[in-house]
């Protein structure tokens, strides 16, 4: 009996990384399939509802003692170890001290990447195929569809989101992402960017619920080396994305342009 016993624990163990591999839903051509409602910048399982009952910004208030998921304008690039330059540090910091008011969505312009892909307040829905990968973001109401194995185009004109092709590396979706304009903030507060950012972006699911994200990001115009930002984007099942509209804030630009050449005493 102990024979069989041994045997059957045995055979239970060289079946564990068999086990493990199959809690990753697959697609037809074996690659992992990321279709799905996802929130980012959150560790919590569970549906929008039970893993957003915090309070603040984003929460519910339903549980007081949850975890709250920080927008990335209130997460400080200082916090990060951006590696800017001396004179883009200085740039940045100022951004900070005036709490970010400055901020290009403010005027309703789309965040850009990698930031929007780790906005943790909205959800965003990957429907995959076998060429291609489509990103949807309520945030702002914007798309990428993400080619397959296939180069960037040579005649791409600078924009916000930038223009993405995409390959697997084994079971990680790598996105590589350029053509940038220098409109947009990489995360936190200030952390502006030439056109000259490149961004290369790893999805890698590594069970039902949880994608590890990881974006490395070059711009030699303002930084020192590459800057590496992580988070995890947790499945949200039955949330569907609503309709973003950013009206509101347009009516402001004046008074908008009027602080940002004034000031504000906002300083932190």
């Amino acid at each position: 009996m102990r024979a069989v016993h041994v045997a059957a624990v045995a055979a239970l163990v060289a079946l564990g990384p068999v086990t493990v591999s199959a809690q990753i839903p697959r697609a037809a051509d074996g690659t992992p399939d990321l279709t799905g409602v996802w929130q980012a910048g959150n560790t919590q399982r569970g549906t929008w509802q039970e893993a957003n009952g915090g309070v603040g910004v984003g929460g519910s208030g339903r549980n007081p003692s949850a975890p709250v998921a920080l927008p990335t304008s209130d997460r400080a690039a200082g916090a990060q170890l951006a590696p800017y330059q001396p004179w883009a540090a200085k740039r940045v910091l100022e951004s900070y001290n005036k709490r970010a008011i400055d901020d290009p969505t403010g005027l309703c312009l789309p965040p850009g990447i990698p930031r929007l892909s780790m906005t943790a307040l909205f959800p965003q829905q990957i429907v995959q195929t076998p060429t291609q990968v489509v990103i949807l973001y309520e945030y702002m109401g914007v798309y990428r569809v993400i080619p397959l194995n296939v180069p960037h185009p040579d005649d791409l004109l600078p924009t916000y989101m930038g223009h993405s092709v995409g390959r697997w590396d084994g079971d990680t979706l790598v996105v590589d992402v350029v053509g940038f304009n220098d409109k947009t903030w990489i995360s936190g507060a200030g952390t502006f960017h030439s056109e000259a950012l490149h961004v290369v972006e790893r999805f890698t699911r590594v069970d039902t619920d949880q994608i590890n994200y990881e974006a490395t990001v070059e711009d030699p115009n303002v930084l020192t080396r590459p800057w590496v930002l992580r988070t995890t984007m947790m499945r949200r099942e039955g949330t569907r994305l609503e309709e973003y509209v950013c009206a509101e804030n347009n009516v402001d630009a004046e008074r908008l342009e009027k602080l940002l050449r004034d000031g504000v005493n906002v300083q932190r």
